[in-house]
């Protein structure tokens, strides 16, 4: 199967990670990808160099000078070729994404299902860039407000999501006039080259500049490269806080915009009105799905007194029914973490937490033998811990879940779920209106995300995406959240004979 998807997709072993730019100055650096399912070499990505960055640029600022003047309906109509494109390739794509990333099958489907529901969100948004009419106060005058496009937006994306996360923001930046320049993560460099190549199939078949959605390939050092660029006025950046923290200090030096998706430690509430069925397929998956890498994984979970026992138990009988194993056999619940750098700090984190008086439920190891040889895979954790611990306080990208009881009402579960630096997602199981309906007021969770009777993990395209404190306060995806990308104007027309200043100001000369 692995031949026959890169094949789909016009991959190789070597392939060229400048979408535009090539010139003779070749790049001698290349990113090689290892599959964390089997160890295997999958491919290599040519880096590129700063003479080809350059060239990307300019090429990009070219093609925005022409893309801006096309109406936004026919931008979305790029969009929607784009989205026919996905259909055809989600399943080559969704392999592609399960093997390098090591998410299972279905996942990797799902990422590029959201692929596709985002670039049909686009095209819709693309009639519906409204701005707002307002009354002057002075006499034949007309005011309103509209919104342009900023020129180029730089992404720079995760592993965890290699695929969708690009879309969320190039689909709806594209419809509203921009021009992207994608940096993926080097962990995944050959899901980016496949969406590259698919999107530069489109261009080039409606005789558009190849320089609207352009990429580049490296380490933090092309990162680096956007970030201090003044030619690009905006960069949306996912990954860890202490990432967002030197992005977001860069880019605010050349006062420059940033959307910022950064770490979670997200929570679910369990009262004692929950309906602890919907507690354990909520808390497992969102624990185990994508072995504990999204940024939406329930890391903590909150449980009342009068139902702690139940529930962990519950727990740990459904964790010892995990399947673990190649993702692309769709009988596996958990996949591989994605190298072996996440394997070292999921051990970290276990006797982090074991020092810090921690009391293993199901312990954590690192699996081997037939079927592991990559040495990725482990076995997920629960540990029953403090809240206002050190390792609880900070997040660990690997399934390792606290179980922290609360006494009390509701309001000491919501306090200790808010009494951590990130706000990504967060969730409550209950059958207690009164309690649902806090938990989703001003005093309640404080995350950008807040669920009632859901998991932490997963979101829909249509709602905006993005936490508050550590966890950057950007949003993307759905609601309005296009409004980050573009520059807002507003406008006054003066069509009297005469020239009256605000305020009643006079200037009589």
């Amino acid at each position: 199967m692995q031949t026959r998807f890169l094949k789909k997709l016009g991959l190789g072993k070597n392939n060229d990670g400048t979408s535009t730019g090539r010139s003779s100055s070749k790049s001698r650096k290349s990113i090689d990808s290892y599959s964390p399912v089997d160890g295997k070499y999958i491919g290599s990505v040519s880096a590129t160099t700063p003479r080809q960055y350059e060239k990307v640029v300019t090429t990009a600022q070219e093609a925005f000078k022409e893309w801006r003047k096309m109406p936004a309906p026919q931008r979305g109509e790029i969009v929607r070729q784009y989205g026919e494109v996905l259909r055809k390739y989600k399943e080559p794509l969704g392999q592609l994404v399960s093997y390098e990333m090591g998410k299972s099958l279905q996942e990797g489907y799902g990422e590029v299902q959201e692929m596709i529901d985002i670039c049909d969100f686009a095209v819709g948004l693309s009639r519906q860039l409204y701005g707002l009419t307002m009354h002057s106060e002075r006499a034949s005058h007309r005011m309103y407000e509209q919104y342009h496009p900023l020129g180029i937006v730089g992404i720079i994306s995760a592993f965890n999501f290699p695929v969708a996360v690009w879309s969320w923001n190039a689909m709806i930046a594209l419809v509203c006039g921009d021009v992207v320049i994608w940096k993926p993560s080097e962990k995944t460099p050959l899901c980016g080259v496949a969406c590259q190549n698919l999107f530069a199939q489109v261009l080039k078949k409606n005789k558009i500049s190849e320089g609207v959605v352009s990429m580049i390939n490296g380490d933090y050092v092309a990162g680096e490269w956007m970030t201090t660029d003044r030619r690009i006025p905006m960069i949306s950046a996912t990954g860890s806080t202490r990432m967002g923290r030197i992005v977001g200090t860069t880019v605010a030096q050349r006062l420059g915009k940033t959307l910022l998706e950064l770490g979670g430690n997200n929570a679910i509430i369990v009262t004692p009105d929950a309906d602890l069925k919907l507690v354990v397929t909520g808390a497992v998956f969102g624990a185990v799905g994508t072995c504990g890498q999204r940024c939406t994984s329930t890391r903590r979970l909150i449980i009342h007194e009068s139902v702690y026992e139940p529930v962990k138990k519950a727990l740990v009988k459904a964790y010892r029914q995990l399947k673990i194993g190649n993702p692309l056999d769709s009988n596996n619940h958990v996949g591989p973490l994605i190298d072996t750098d996440a394997v070292d700090n999921y051990l970290h984190g276990i006797e982090a937490a074991k020092k810090e008086g921690g009391k293993v439920l199901v312990k954590g190891q690192v699996l081997t033998g037939e079927g592991y040889e990559s040495g990725c895979y482990v076995k997920p954790c629960i540990v029953e811990a403090e809240n206002h611990w050190d390792i609880v306080q900070h997040e660990t990208f690997a399934p390792v879940l606290y179980l922290i009881k609360y006494t009390g009402d509701v309001h000491d579960a919501i306090a200790i779920q808010n009494d951590v630096p990130q706000g990504l997602s967060s969730a409550i199981m209950t059958t207690n209106l009164r309690e649902a309906e806090l938990f989703l007021s001003a005093a309640g969770s404080d995350c950008g995300i807040a669920n009632v009777n859901i998991g932490t993990s997963g979101a829909e395209i249509g709602g905006a995406f993005g936490g508050e404190k550590e966890t950057g306060g950007g949003r993307e995806s759905g609601s309005d959240s296009w409004k980050a990308y573009m520059r807002r104007q507003t406008n006054t027309i003066n069509y009297s004979t005469t020239l009256p200043l605000a305020q009643g100001i006079k200037f009589d000369i």
